[in-house]
């Protein structure tokens, strides 16, 4: 279902994407120690704040270079499948695909790859508990933009993850997730190869791809540890998402309320295929609460949870600070 766009609105890209973990320690420990993501905001999901929600990014926790987690240790495993989006590429330097090759062989994480996409390499993995990622090296990626190197991480700046590059959506039929991203959301169908159709907004480079595979014969998937909870897209401010819930309330579909969640604000909404998406304001951003050296190095809450923050604090489990990781990782 899609309704003729107004108004010129235009999504910038990803925002970020938020998938469900396993141990929380064993997450921190392989996004900073071994992909070199700086743990930007230590939080809890506000839906469910006896849950941590754990923001990795660059160095200054810039829209479009976060994946989020929400960790979940006695959660089953996820089946990936139709209905989900069921990988999240980052984006590194075209010069620096083999020293992420060494770096994940070095660290036993096995790897395929690296393999031709478009005008693209790819080298795909998965985490520790499932999810399934992929390192894009492309001549675009090199210089991307917004990104901020975090100078203190495990990883030389000039090799350090850029940010996501895209995401991939399966679904049982393209037509109708392809006609709202084109109709209603903003996208462009770009290119096609191998059954992958690859779909761009905003300025449709590294950080604002979606890649869409028809799988019709796949079981629906099921959301779980190790797999994607929702994608994230971002609008600059809150008059232009205010804009975007008047035509996604115009279409008939389900959507939440706009959501204040202090560093972004969000609207919820499924695209046709079920795959559950969000529109979120790039600021007030990550440094609105902490300074951007101190990211990520405490429990932020956000002020309506504050009174609660005692018992918020016994429910959570505790996980080794993010320059910890670093330093221990040094010595390793």
């Amino acid at each position: 279902m899609s309704v003729e766009r107004t108004g010129g609105r235009e999504l910038l890209g990803i925002h970020h994407v938020t998938a469900i973990a396993g141990d929380p320690q064993e997450n921190v420990d392989f996004y900073v120690r071994r992909l070199g993501l700086r743990l930007v905001k230590k939080s809890v999901n506000q839906d469910d704040p006896s849950t941590y929600h754990l923001f990795y990014a660059d160095g200054a926790g810039n829209p479009g270079t976060d994946l989020t987690f929400f960790p979940s240790p006695n959660a089953p495993r996820g089946r990936p499948g139709a209905g989900q989006a069921i990988s999240v590429a980052f984006a590194v330097p075209e010069r620096s695909l083999s020293y992420w090759i060494a770096r994940l062989r070095e660290s036993g994480v096995p790897l395929s790859g690296p393999r031709a996409r478009f005008d693209e390499e790819v080298v795909a993995f998965s985490d520790p508990h499932g999810l399934s990622l992929e390192l894009v090296a492309s001549a675009e990626t090199e210089h991307r933009q917004p990104w901020a190197a975090w100078e203190d991480g495990p990883i030389p700046p000039q090799h350090a993850i850029r940010g996501i590059h895209a995401v991939t959506l399966e679904e049982a039929a393209l037509d109708p997730t392809s006609a709202f991203l084109t109709g209603t959301l903003g996208f462009r169908r770009l290119r096609e190869a191998g059954g992958r159709v690859r779909h761009g907004v905003g300025g449709g480079g590294s950080g604002a791809l979606l890649d869409l595979l028809a799988r019709p014969d796949e079981p629906p998937g099921r959301i779980a540890v190790g797999t994607i909870h929702h994608v994230a897209w971002r609008t600059p401010n809150a008059d232009e998402q205010e804009r975007w819930w008047e035509e996604i309330q115009a279409l008939g579909l389900p959507h939440s309320p706009i959501i204040d969640r202090f560093w972004f604000r969000s609207i919820y909404f499924r695209e046709p295929g079920t795959v559950l998406f969000e529109i979120a304001t790039d600021g007030p951003g990550f440094s609105v609460d902490e300074r951007e050296e101190d990211l990520g190095g405490r429990l932020i809450l956000p002020p309506w949870l504050e009174p609660d923050r005692q018992q918020i604090e016994a429910s959570l489990p505790p996980i080794t600070l993010p320059e910890e990781a670093v330093r221990r990782a040094a010595r390793d």
